[in-house]
């Protein structure tokens, strides 16, 4: 019977029926009753919202750009049993922010239930944690694209990467993502339900041709029990914590779902499956892809010391020579561009929804919506502006990208955990979604907030010895940075202009049919 009573409400879910049975609300009307007049043009399905955050996880991005700093901190060892372990961490955190979601499926997302649940200052702070880590996101997406891209121009021109070339090819990434998502959600919903498909035949490609052509790979115990150290530490601990943040890094975006919910049909339901469904996927296939990688390693000091600048690169042209190399690079480049280009939608959607509560500099100005394509155009302009405005330190210094991705991993994930955490603070008086943990929701939530805590502060920590100005990890002071501007700016103008919209008193009816069709 029990089992019958599951199988029972997942079906229900799928359809987007609360475990009653009964039709959800209309999507329009739950926007409304959240306070807001819908604007964005309702157009993506369930599997575009899912596509979405699978893209910006996208593991062909995320686990071949750090896995040279992998390579130095842990080595395999650390990559692969750190893979198995954060990804499990990271299904917990992605539940509990999937519960709140469905019960609150606006573009704001992360700062509106924290809004909601906790109040104003808790919003405000949200919003801006968030909001750093989503540019973070959008810059070290681009940035390994162009690190990728510069590998291949190499293999095939010559060409010599320099951090002057290499910003040139960045800020045209930018540039094409910026472009594609003035387009409108609906381009954006097919690229990333493209990305999807693109993503799993292309670790389905890399692995195959990394386990049928070299004649040589290295054995289970090296893939699995060989550690490394070459971070200028002597604590082996220490040295294995830091090396998480390859699979903590990759294991992050997945609020895409929720940042676009105003653009889902079925949000309330379709937003937190797609968050789930998306980590659930990205642990497969990254498992998969680290695991073929590393067994094809021929050459740990060379790859390590690849003058193309990406040791993935090396292990290509080890294992398949230089023909082979260069197909297996565009498939991961062609990846990390659906990556960037999901990223920067989600994150134009959360600078639209904090200029409309009126958070941003400028608000009246980049809440701006295109009555043609529907889409928060001048959002996206400073998405991308910003994203470049924080990669330009890596034109002096060779530590910058690493501390990128660490103000992305310590931005974007307390914001994950500050949600889950008001849920469980105000439990007795939160209001589930239909897309719910039941019973599970306070103790999955707990662990959610623990985790988040420990990895918040384990990436603010030095990664390199000795420090100095050049390994220096510049997250923290970008942290510290963006909490005293907010919390400057709530004093200066923030704690009048910014108010979310009053919510409605009484929730919305269901609806008597579902119209999958409806814009």
């Amino acid at each position: 019977m029990e089992a019958a009573s599951v199988t029972r409400t997942r079906q229900l879910r799928r359809d987007g029926r609360t475990p009653s049975g009964s039709p959800a609300p209309d999507d329009h009307d739950v926007l409304r009753t959240l306070g807001y007049t819908p604007v964005l043009k309702r157009r993506m399905g369930p599997f575009a919202n899912f596509a979405s955050s699978f893209s910006v996880i996208s593991v062909l991005s995320g686990c071949l750009t750090l896995y040279g700093f992998g390579l130095a901190t842990g080595g395999p060892a650390v990559m692969m049993w750190g893979w198995i372990g954060v990804g499990i961490m990271v299904m917990f955190v992605g539940a509990g922010l999937a519960e709140v979601t469905s019960a609150y499926p606006t573009s704001g997302a992360l700062y509106f239930m924290a809004d909601r649940l906790g109040g104003k200052r808790w919003g405000w702070y949200t919003g801006w944690l968030n909001l750093l880590g989503l540019l973070g996101a959008i810059a070290g997406i681009d940035y390994g694209c162009a690190l990728f891209a510069g590998a291949f121009a190499g293999l095939q021109w010559g060409f010599e990467p320099t951090p002057g070339s290499l910003m040139v090819i960045y800020v045209c990434v930018l540039a094409l993502h910026a472009a594609l998502n003035l387009f409108g959600v609906r381009l954006v919903g097919i690229l990333n339900s493209v990305s999807v498909w693109w993503h799993l035949a292309g670790v389905a490609l890399i692995v195959g041709v990394l386990w049928l052509v070299p004649s040589r790979h290295q054995p289970v115990s090296f893939v699995f029990t060989t550690f490394v150290n070459e971070t200028g530490w002597h604590s082996t601990l220490y040295v294995a914590l830091i090396g998480l943040l390859l699979a903590q890094y990759t294991f992050s975006g997945y609020d895409a779902s929720a940042h676009l919910s105003e653009e889902t049909t079925g949000a309330q339901v379709n937003a937190a499956r797609g968050i789930v469904r998306a980590i659930r996927w990205s642990w497969a296939a990254g498992f998969v892809l680290l695991a073929g990688l590393t067994f094809a390693i021929q050459d740990y000091v060379g790859v390590r010391n690849t003058p193309t600048g990406v040791p993935p690169a090396q292990i290509f042209l080890d294992a398949l020579g230089v023909s082979g190399a260069k197909a297996l690079l565009l498939v991961v480049i062609v990846a990390q561009l659906f990556c960037g280009n999901a990223e920067v939608a989600a994150t134009s959607r959360m600078v639209f929804a904090f200029s409309r509560d009126g958070a941003l500099p400028g608000s009246a100005w980049w809440r701006h919506v295109s009555p043609r394509t529907g889409t928060p155009t001048r959002a996206v302009l400073l998405s991308v502006a910003v994203a470049l405005v924080l990669a330009l330190p890596s034109l002096y210094s060779s530590a910058a990208y690493a501390a990128v991705t660490s103000i992305n991993v310590i931005g974007i994930t307390p914001a994950y955990a500050i949600p889950i955490y008001l849920r469980l603070r105000h439990r007795h008086s939160f209001r589930p979604g239909p897309w719910n943990l039941g019973r599970w929701g306070v103790p999955v939530g707990w662990v959610a907030v623990v985790w988040v805590a420990f990895v918040t502060v384990l990436f603010c920590l030095p990664q390199s010895a000795p420090v100095s100005l050049a390994t220096f990890n510049y997250a923290p002071v970008a942290l510290l940075l963006v909490l005293s501007l907010a919390t400057v700016w709530w004093a200066v103008s923030g704690c009048r202009t910014y108010e979310l919209p009053p919510a409605a008193t009484e929730p919305p009816l269901p609806r008597q049919d579902v119209d999958r069709t409806a814009p």
